[in-house]
């Protein structure tokens, strides 16, 4: 029973890391730094709904562009994009705590 339970509790564990971690590299690829990346993603992930996460983890459209030339704004206008309210006001909020660290 314990070979079983064990693996089993890993799986669950692992899979408990993977939205933050999909939504780090997205803001990342998106041209926010690393450590805001990780500030915004670990506040987002509670949150906001595993759908919503999925969501703003796509921006990763954005990664073809040097993260020099990414804006807030131009980083907002893609999550306006989205038309999710709660999205956008997670994400101003994060960012704004997130820039006070």
């Amino acid at each position: 029973m314990r070979r079983v339970l064990l693996p089993l509790l890993i799986l669950s564990l692992a899979g408990c890391a993977t939205p933050e971690t999909r939504l780090r590299n997205g803001l990342q690829n998106a041209g926010l730094s690393k450590a805001m990346s990780a500030c915004m993603a670990e506040r987002m992930v509670d949150r906001l709904s595993l759908l919503q996460l999925r969501r703003l983890a796509a921006l990763g459209s954005l990664k073809d562009r040097r993260v020099a030339d990414l804006t807030l704004d131009q980083f907002f206008r893609k999550v306006r994009a989205l038309k999710d309210p709660e999205i956008l006001a997670v994400s101003t909020s994060s960012a704004a705590v997130c820039a006070l660290r």
